[in-house]
């Protein structure tokens, strides 16, 4: 377990790039961090969600002190945020036949068309006014 703690501690150094000695209290904070069932995996996955949070200005850099990352509750939350899903999965295509729709109608194309049109759109809106002034 010693060796295992001390594995974890130098990748946790590396990762973050700071020199933090492994005292005893330390060598007891990683030792309840596998006992709880984490993985140096775990570990690398949660530092790079941290970075990644940091850079993006949503965590405060404190997130990644030794004592901050290595309280088991916090650990876990974020392990879990780091592997969520921000999107459903994609739904199987359905293979279904779509209702044929209608074509618009088409615009005119000769200025006769353009101004029996604009006559009949004036109309429709006279009386569309008229019916909401009564």
């Amino acid at each position: 377990m010693i060796e295992r703690i001390q594995q974890a501690h130098a990748l946790y150094c590396r990762l973050t790039g700071q020199r933090v000695s492994l005292r005893f209290d330390r060598e007891r904070l990683w030792y309840e961090f596998f006992q709880a069932g984490f993985t140096e995996a775990d570990l690398q996955s949660v530092i790079r969600y941290l970075q990644r949070e940091i850079r993006a200005g949503r965590r405060n850099v404190g997130a990644l002190k030794l004592s901050n990352l290595l309280q088991l509750y916090r650990f876990e939350e974020d392990l879990n945020i780091g592997r969520v899903r921000l999107y459903p999965p994609k739904a199987p295509a359905i293979a279904y036949k779509t209702p044929s729709i209608a074509a618009p109608p088409s615009t005119p194309s000769n200025p006769e068309e353009e101004q029996a049109a604009r006559q009949r759109a004036s109309q429709i809106l006279a009386r569309f006014q008229a019916e909401q002034g009564s």
